[in-house]
């Protein structure tokens, strides 16, 4: 657990929250390692946790346009993973997959709306962060597609190339 403390306290996303949250949200977090290419979760399907990626890259994608998957953007260490969890209706938005080994901290989003709904000073806190990472989501979709104006077909397999770019 004190190292599972240790990671929280020094993940960038976590920056400047109070110890005492730190060590409640020790208590609903695990680590979790993916080999590359592995789906981490699937666009529509339900978001009970998010990740914080303490090694590897992990490319956010979408099903857009005809195309089987769109990255939308390549996260690294140091940064969060999932923001689903937190509001209604908790499904999936995007799809992520590991772009190679990656390891990252696992919290119990479902847990964590308890204690958000118990706490509102910790569900404030969390809202900030989220906010942020909500807004970056969708400034990097809206570049995205303002730069992928002729997408390949579903029936020509996924964006590999594009894929490739991303994340190298």
């Amino acid at each position: 657990m004190e190292s599972l403390e240790r990671a929280l306290s020094q993940h960038p996303f976590l920056a400047g929250l109070d110890r005492r949250y730190v060590r409640q949200l020790g208590s609903l977090a695990s680590y979790q390692s993916f080999p590359a290419h592995q789906v981490i979760f699937d666009e529509g399907q339900p978001a009970n946790e998010f990740y914080l990626i303490c090694k590897g890259k992990v490319a956010i994608e979408t099903a857009l346009l005809g195309c089987e998957s769109l990255v939308i953007q390549a996260l690294g260490p140091g940064e969060v993973l999932g923001w689903s969890w937190l509001l209604p209706p908790y499904e999936w938005h995007y799809s992520s997959r590991a772009a190679g080994p990656t390891d990252v901290v696992v919290l119990d989003g479902k847990a964590l709306r308890a204690r958000c709904e118990e706490d509102h000073d910790l569900g404030y806190e969390m809202m900030k962060r989220f906010a942020l990472v909500i807004v970056q989501r969708l400034a990097a979709t809206r570049a995205r597609l303002l730069h992928y104006p002729d997408p390949k077909p579903a029936d020509e397999g996924p964006d590999l190339a594009a894929f490739r770019a991303m994340v190298e």
